[in-house]
């Protein structure tokens, strides 16, 4: 016979792994969203291209957060499920690589990036002595940000194995 408490402790886990697919698809449906859709969008519709690039910056920083969060809850969420070996899942490792990825790209290269924006002031970055510079910087961006990319669709068909529960 169930008790209460053990009908108590099935009902959260389920209701964590719920989040932990949600949290996913957020995560990973707008970096794709953010990323290959409305940056492309945004730089194709408007003819400022310092507007456009402040719009999409924005939107990356609000996708680096969302997923810098919901990494620490699929990492606290595996690590309470799985215990230590959590360290031997090869999804665990997955978050973590795209964590880095999130965080490389958020604290180191667009924070160098928006130097160089502030630097060159009113002036559009592209156009200062410093493009070559913030060329560079973006390439290593859009690099990091397709691996990350990859990873979130590894980790969108992976979630459901582990949370125990199929995707469709």
């Amino acid at each position: 016979m169930t008790t209460h408490r053990e009908l108590v402790t099935a009902c959260l886990a389920s209701l964590a792994a719920v989040f932990a697919r949600l949290l996913t698809t957020l995560w990973v449906g707008g970096m794709w969203s953010i990323g290959y859709i409305a940056t492309p969008a945004l730089f194709a519709m408007l003819d400022d291209r310092m507007l456009a690039g402040n719009i999409a910056g924005r939107l990356f920083t609000i996708i680096a957060w969302i997923g810098m969060g919901t990494a620490a809850y699929l990492l606290a969420f595996m690590a309470v499920r799985q215990g230590r070996a959590a360290l031997r899942n090869k999804l665990f490792w997955g978050v973590v690589a795209m964590f880095a990825c999130v965080a490389v790209g958020y604290f180191g290269l667009q924070a160098a990036m928006a130097a160089l924006k502030a630097e060159a002031s009113s002036m559009d970055v592209m156009e200062s002595a410093m493009r070559e510079r913030f060329a560079m910087l973006h390439g290593v961006s859009s690099v990091i940000y397709l691996v990350q990319s990859a990873l979130g669709a590894w980790l969108a068909v992976g979630i459901g194995r582990l949370t125990g529960k199929s995707i469709a």
